[in-house]
């Protein structure tokens, strides 16, 4: 099975070794060929999503079986583009319209929700200590959402740098147990159980 995913390109850049090392290690003889369609910025909306979508699933030597979008519920917009997770996974099907092949999917509130949990190597790679911005990473909204906090934390630290999505984030999800935040973060684990339901069917899936 080929599984492409539409995200940002610095996302793919992060989080897709990390993602396909834990789908290997669950996926014995299953494991699909991960795809990521990267743009330099939010995914497609509207029709253009849906052209997107449409040429992944017939064109080319080897289409994809399944398209999958991932989009951070923020994406910097006034007002916010999407009021929530469901509203945004709504947005995306209806842009799409009736395809079973394609699955919405998203970052709540944006990617490096996903990176918290594993805050002692953040503040390792920051050069500083801190309390954690929560126990729950993907309630922390629009207001000053994961990635501005993690820049401020970045910015006070002795690394003198800010925080660095393509490297830090890398640096943050090398060779740890990605189950660790599928189970603080539950969009992380509905997106992780489509893969796996998908390609292993329901016996395969996390609880």
């Amino acid at each position: 099975m080929k599984i492409t995913i539409l995200c940002e390109g610095k996302t793919e850049k992060a989080f897709k070794p990390c993602l396909h090392k834990f789908l290997k290690s669950r996926l014995e003889g299953t494991m699909p060929a991960l795809q990521f369609d990267k743009h330099d910025g939010p995914i497609p909306k509207g029709d253009e999503l849906r052209r997107t979508v449409d040429n992944l699933l017939s064109s080319g030597r080897k289409p994809a079986d399944v398209v999958i979008a991932l989009t951070d519920l923020y994406t910097g917009s006034q007002p916010p583009e999407f009021a929530n997770a469901a509203d945004a996974k709504a947005k995306m099907r209806a842009w799409v319209g009736n395809e079973p092949r394609f699955h919405p999917h998203v970052a709540l509130h944006d990617f490096e929700a996903w990176l918290l949990p594993y805050w002692d190597r953040i503040q390792k790679l920051a050069g500083r200590q801190g309390n954690p911005f929560g126990t729950e990473p993907e309630k922390i909204n629009h207001n000053k959402p994961p990635a501005h906090r993690l820049a401020e934390f970045f910015e006070a630290g002795s690394c003198r740098d800010s925080y660095r999505k393509p490297r830090d984030a890398a640096r943050i999800l090398k060779d740890v147990d990605l189950m660790v935040s599928i189970e603080a973060c539950p969009e992380l684990k509905k997106l992780v159980n489509t893969i796996l339901k998908l390609c292993g069917g329901t016996k395969a899936v996390i609880a």
